[in-house]
């Protein structure tokens, strides 16, 4: 396999643009001939039809190198667009030189070079252009060897409407779709490093908690051996040994939370994943989140789609990170519903009456860490990267009544493994 360079690939996808707007400069070449030839008789009839020819299948030629082998720099398509305003020229210098209204033409390969190479390069090919203008008007050979004065001043004036109309066309579709391209392409580069610079900071999040979780390992021990030594030392009677019984459970409940996140850190380092039911999934998250908050008031609305989702463990730690803030904000009332959404998507909704949101500035939600009064702020925005990276999207909206949060997930195509997990 042959590894190719994003600018190789923008090359290839422009050379299909390119062999339009050379194909199209060929028929018009051919259907001007044709036209001239019914009102007078062109002085290089033979040579004016044989050259377009010639271009048609040079540029068939190049269209198939840069589909095939596209070139990695931008020095072979500036040559390439050079040997395009030459081959425009000759023909121009057959059918009447600086007087055919065709001569517009020369302005095509310089809007495209503008467009495809640096300003170097452009300005190279610009001077090129002018070169091949002033030629023209240097060495003048005339459309025919006989004096039709009215027909010539008629053909001059069509074939300049015919020319405005024709680049102005070309101009649009071919010059125009390239640089919708090229804007594609920009956003698409700035989407990317937006979102390396996010990944940087979840990087340098985790590496400070797993630095953390390593230093709380002794002091945790340390306590636990003390805490074992006292409950020997001291009656079973005594009320000291039912609070060192409650110290010790919630010293291993931190010893488990530790371990957790270790399990987590090599299954996102694996990145497995597993096909699921939406179903099956939620009922999932259902069990997890009433063994966190056995008090708290969350309704389960409906029965979940059976359509196949892809999720795994930081999946499932970021809904709950997100039900976690809405048990926070509204330990009253929470609500989650599962819904099958449009263009095969899962929406899972968050509701609560809180107003956990109304810091919070509108449209920057998970994309930035937050100041919270609860919290150190940052569950939120790992929750929203870690959906984004399976393909998913996180929205909320905050009203007077409360909080909405839809966590929005792509449907999986693979229906075989949702059933075999199911099974």
């Amino acid at each position: 396999m042959e590894w190719r360079t994003h600018s190789q690939t923008g090359l290839q996808q422009a050379a299909r643009y390119l062999l339009g707007m050379r194909l199209t400069i060929v028929a018009l070449q051919l259907i001007s001939i044709a036209v001239a030839e019914t009102m007078v008789a062109l002085a290089h009839h033979a040579e004016a039809v044989i050259l377009p020819l010639a271009y048609g299948v040079l540029a068939t030629l190049t269209w198939l190198w840069f589909t095939r082998r596209p070139p990695r720099s931008t020095q072979v398509v500036s040559l390439v667009l050079i040997v395009d305003l030459l081959m425009i020229g000759a023909w121009l210098y057959l059918t009447g030189g600086y007087t055919n209204p065709l001569v517009s033409l020369l302005l095509l390969p310089i809007a495209v070079a503008i467009v495809l190479v640096p300003l170097g390069q452009s300005i190279a090919i610009t001077v090129a252009g002018v070169g091949v203008y002033t030629s023209l008007v240097i060495w003048h050979t005339p459309v025919t060897h006989e004096h039709h004065g009215t027909n010539l001043a008629q053909l001059h004036l069509v074939g300049m409407w015919v020319t405005f109309a024709t680049t102005a066309a070309i101009l649009l579709l071919v010059v125009g779709a390239l640089a919708r391209r090229l804007r594609q392409q920009q956003s698409q580069l700035a989407q990317i490093r937006e979102t390396r610079l996010r990944d940087e900071q979840i990087i340098a999040l985790g590496l400070s908690a797993a630095a953390v979780a390593h230093r709380l390992g002794t002091p945790l021990n340390t306590m636990t051996l003390l805490v074992d030594e006292m409950k020997s030392a001291v009656p079973v009677d005594d009320p000291v040994a039912e609070d060192l019984s409650l110290m010790e459970t919630q010293l291993a409940l931190c010893s488990g939370h530790l371990q957790q996140l270790s399990t987590a850190a090599i299954q996102g380092k694996t990145a497995q994943l597993e096909i699921l039911t939406a179903r099956n999934w939620v009922s999932r998250l259902r069990e997890s989140a009433t063994l966190l908050w056995p008090g708290a008031a969350i309704e389960w609305h409906q029965s979940a789609p059976d359509c196949p989702v892809a999720v795994d463990a930081t999946l499932d730690q970021a809904v709950l990170n997100v039900l976690a803030n809405a048990v926070t904000a509204s330990p009253s009332w929470v609500a989650v519903t599962a819904r099958e959404g449009s263009d095969d998507r899962l929406e899972l909704v968050v509701e609560d009456h809180g107003d956990g949101l109304e810091s919070t500035p509108e449209g920057t939600l998970g994309d930035q860490i937050v100041s919270s009064d609860s919290g150190l702020g940052v569950g939120l925005f790992l929750s929203n990267a870690t959906i984004q990276r399976l393909g998913g999207t996180l929205k909320a909206r905050a009203s007077a009544k409360g909080t909405t949060i839809i966590i929005d997930l792509p449907i999986s195509e693979d229906t075989n493994g949702a059933m075999e997990v199911q099974a």
